[in-house]
């Protein structure tokens, strides 16, 4: 989890630190030329900053979203083992324990959905949906441990 924290925080100050100097050498390059050019100059700065911006935010998505189906499948293996388990339960149990299953395995499956549908449109529609996303998949995480460590008692 902390990793990916990192990673996340590495990502924007990287992108930060692109802004930060794509500004500051657009300002110095345009400051040594006539008023003219500098406008023109400084057009294609912004221009550029903003696609090296999108390209940034692009990256970060595939790179989470691969991460993020990678837990989603951890999350249908794990569901399956405990469907088997479940199987061999007692039969006072195994109604409460299957329907317990089902939800999770719904809420695995919205999971998958949102992140398949997710499209970023800027840089604070992806951060929004991130923070959204991986509490609501800690949260699940957590749930399925809950579960196995209910089954198991």
């Amino acid at each position: 989890m902390k990793s990916e924290h990192n990673k996340s925080t590495q990502m924007k100050k990287t992108v930060f630190v692109h802004a930060v100097s794509l500004f500051i050498a657009g300002t110095m390059i345009t400051s040594c030329q006539p008023s003219g050019n500098k406008v023109e100059d400084a057009r294609e700065n912004v221009v550029e900053a903003n696609q090296e911006l999108k390209q940034a935010i692009n990256d970060s998505v595939q790179q989470f979203k691969k991460e993020s189906e990678a837990k989603i499948s951890d999350y249908d293996r794990n569901i399956a083992e405990l469907k088997v388990k479940i199987a061999l339960e007692k039969k006072e149990n195994k109604a409460q324990y299957e329907k317990d299953l089902a939800e999770l395995e719904q809420k695995n499956k919205e999971m998958k959905r949102k992140l398949a549908d997710f499209k970023a449109e800027g840089k604070d529609d992806w951060s929004s949906f991130r923070y959204e996303f991986k509490r609501d998949m800690d949260e699940l995480g957590q749930s399925l441990k809950d579960f196995t460590m209910k089954n198991n008692h």
